[in-house]
């Protein structure tokens, strides 16, 4: 049974594919194979780091290809241990369709409260449709300052949601790993990868 695990959004921007790619290449050095689906066909933002990846010569285990369903994405499954679908950048009906297959639903969200306010009412719009509770989790995206962080958790914990361990600080070098086709645990700095790869773990282990 493959495991299916969803990243969506409200708005772009907020970190969703840099997660579903970072989760994606870890998975990957386990050795369990990993079928990574980009929905957002117009801006194809993790197919076109694929891409990127392959011109660096950077060993990857990745399937990644670009669909415009959850039923393509479901379809175009061989026998892969994990399913990540990297969903749209924007809130829509695709959204709650990823949310009723996936077995895991991540929303990254950034620190400020145009971020967090539509981001928890995306995940109570969810919660009217169906889905469970117990299914859906945060992550704390482009943070700034350590008490940034204690607040947006503050807030999400409030609204009734989970919260995953670790964040991801706004860094520039997290955007220049990605333009060479590498994810946020591996950038030439330790420091940063660690951080990354605190959420990165929290993610798996919820898996």
């Amino acid at each position: 049974m493959t495991y299916i695990l969803g990243f969506i959004s409200q708005k772009g921007g907020v970190g969703k594919s840099t997660l579903s790619r970072a989760v994606a290449a870890e998975i990957s050095k386990n050795k369990l194979s990993v079928k990574l689906s980009d929905l957002d066909i117009q801006q194809a933002t993790t197919s076109n780091w694929h891409r990127r990846r392959l011109i660096e010569d950077i060993k990857s285990e990745i399937s990644i290809e670009c669909h415009k369903t959850v039923f393509q994405s479901l379809q175009s499954l061989h026998d892969h241990d994990v399913l990540i679908i990297d969903g749209p950048a924007r809130a829509s009906r695709g959204t709650l369709e990823i949310a009723q297959h996936a077995n895991l639903i991540i929303q990254p969200t950034g620190a400020s409260l145009d971020d967090l306010e539509p981001a928890v009412l995306t995940f109570h719009e969810l919660i009217k449709s169906g889905i469970p509770r117990d299914k859906l989790a945060f992550a704390l995206m482009r943070v700034g300052t350590q008490a940034e962080e204690v607040d947006c958790r503050s807030y999400i914990e409030k609204s009734g949601f989970y919260t995953l361990d670790g964040c991801v600080f706004e860094k520039p070098a997290y955007r220049l790993a990605q333009n060479k086709g590498l994810s946020i645990t591996e950038t030439k700095y330790g420091t940063l990868n660690k951080s990354a790869e605190i959420l990165i773990q929290s993610i798996i282990d919820k898996m």
